[in-house]
């Protein structure tokens, strides 16, 4: 949903853009490099306007759910827009729009995307526009699709009823209920369904296979909840996930044939990295050896690829510790140095990383590599957690980028749910949005501290990172 909004968005400020300037460099266009021109800067505007809502979230539609949230951040976009286009036009001086043009078009822009906006925020919760869905089962992965669907209006999603677990109580939301399941068909022509997702704690002699079948033939997406959860959340159910399901799973196959087509493209990208990063690197190199005692790099063993140990290097953002600490973040926080706070909320501590890359240990986009030390501990206590090394780490990933530094073994379990639903989905485009997500969290210092607003405390916590 999100990117077709910045579509739609991005082909509508273009034609404004161009239709303005056109109008107001009427009767001066003489040929069809003055035409060329109109559109380059159109084209040079709508794309710093989409670039500078991108990044202040205004196509995630988890963060801006509504009309007000997204009129909020409008302001704030406006602003960056400004910056790029001040960028822009100092390397490309002779592509600056004429004033009144100028102004025209952001006055256009304002007066589109408002009404636009508000069309969808209220075509979201319009009921023919709704895709009507039946849940099958009422315990934890029925309930979190439920409280998802719920949170995620953009889905468009409506919830006509529940059908619960045989012979398990009612559950507790307010939702209509029926059964038994034996009478699924009659029960989805009741609701009028569209869409049947299967969330049953227990499946083995309770699907209502004939039925299912039936309403598939119907037209009915059927789908296992499962793979709901994972559409709506972006992250991987461990608990419910079956053995089989991932041990004969064509998803790890098919990204093996990614991964040969894409380690060039990503060494090549790293060398290019560290030439133009060069004089950033050598400024952070003399200001960490300035601010405090030690070492430049950091140097640590990790695990790599196939459970291989190798040696990644990290700029040093913490005092030498006298004695074996925690690897939780939060459990160093009073060594952080000043230099390395900053470091840290920029990511660019992770910059020596594209050496590793080079060397083959890394990939520029994966998995964060774990420490050696924590790997025993988190292959007993984390379910499929061989599976994360079947894909090189990565500088930036997926759980990196939606969930941050992780704080203890339930956060670490919580970053693995993430790791897997990229594993599983590898492709060049997700690749491309978690590099896009990352380059946010660079330039605003978004994300470093994510894992501190969640708080998990199911499981035991854990020491020696």
């Amino acid at each position: 949903m999100g990117r077709l909004l910045a579509l739609l968005e991005a082909s509508s400020l273009f034609t404004a853009t161009a239709a303005i300037s056109l109008f107001w460099r009427r009767g001066i266009i003489v040929d069809w490099l003055d035409v060329a021109t109109v559109l380059g800067q159109a084209f040079a505007l709508s794309l710093c306007c989409i670039v500078a809502f991108y990044y202040n979230d205004l196509y995630d539609l988890r963060i801006t759910r509504d009309f007000s949230a997204f009129a909020s951040r409008l302001l704030q976009s406006f602003g960056v827009t400004f910056i790029l286009l001040a960028v822009f036009y100092r390397v490309f001086p002779e592509a600056r729009l004429a004033d009144g043009a100028f102004v025209s078009s952001f006055l256009i822009i304002a007066g589109l995307l408002l009404p636009m906006r508000a069309v969808t925020y209220a075509a979201m919760r319009r009921r023919p526009f709704m895709e009507r869905v039946l849940v099958l089962g009422n315990g934890s992965l029925a309930r979190q699709i439920l409280e998802e669907i719920e949170a995620q209006p953009h889905f468009r999603y409506e919830i006509v009823g529940v059908v619960p677990d045989a012979g398990a109580d009612e559950p507790a939301f307010p939702y209509r209920t029926f059964g038994p399941l034996d009478q699924l068909a009659k029960i989805v022509e009741e609701t009028r369904a569209d869409r049947v997702v299967v969330a049953l704690s227990e499946r083995r002699g309770r699907l209502p296979m004939r039925a299912l079948l039936e309403c598939q033939a119907r037209g009915l997406c059927i789908e296992d909840g499962v793979e709901t959860y994972e559409r709506l959340t972006g992250k991987v159910p461990l608990e419910w996930l079956a053995p089989s399901t991932v041990l004969f799973s064509d998803d790890l196959r098919k990204s093996s044939r990614y991964m040969h087509i894409a380690r060039g493209v990503t060494m090549l990208a790293s060398l290019v990295g560290l030439v133009a990063a060069a004089p950033v690197l050598a400024v952070i190199a003399l200001a960490i050896k300035l601010d405090s005692r030690g070492p430049v790099l950091f140097v640590q063993d990790r695990i790599g690829r196939y459970g291989r140990p190798f040696r990644l290097l990290k700029f040093r953002t913490m005092l030498p510790g006298e004695n074996r600490t925690s690897e939780w973040v939060r459990d160093n926080d009073a060594r952080i140095t000043r230099v390395g706070k900053w470091l840290r909320r920029f990511r660019l501590d992770e910059l020596p990383q594209f050496v590793n890359i080079l060397r083959g240990d890394m990939s520029l986009v994966g998995p964060r590599p774990h420490p050696a030390s924590n790997f025993e501990l988190f292959a007993d206590r984390i379910p499929h957690y061989a599976l994360r090394t079947r894909v090189r780490p990565g500088v930036t990933g997926w759980a990196q980028v939606r969930f941050g530094y992780a704080n203890d073994l339930a956060e670490e379990i919580e970053k693995m749910r993430f790791d897997l639903f990229y594993i599983r989905h590898l492709s060049f485009w997700m690749d491309v949005h978690i590099l896009f997500d990352t380059v946010k969290i660079v330039l605003f210092g978004r994300g470093s501290k994510a894992a501190d607003a969640y708080r998990v405390d199911t499981l035991p916590k854990a020491v020696g990172q």
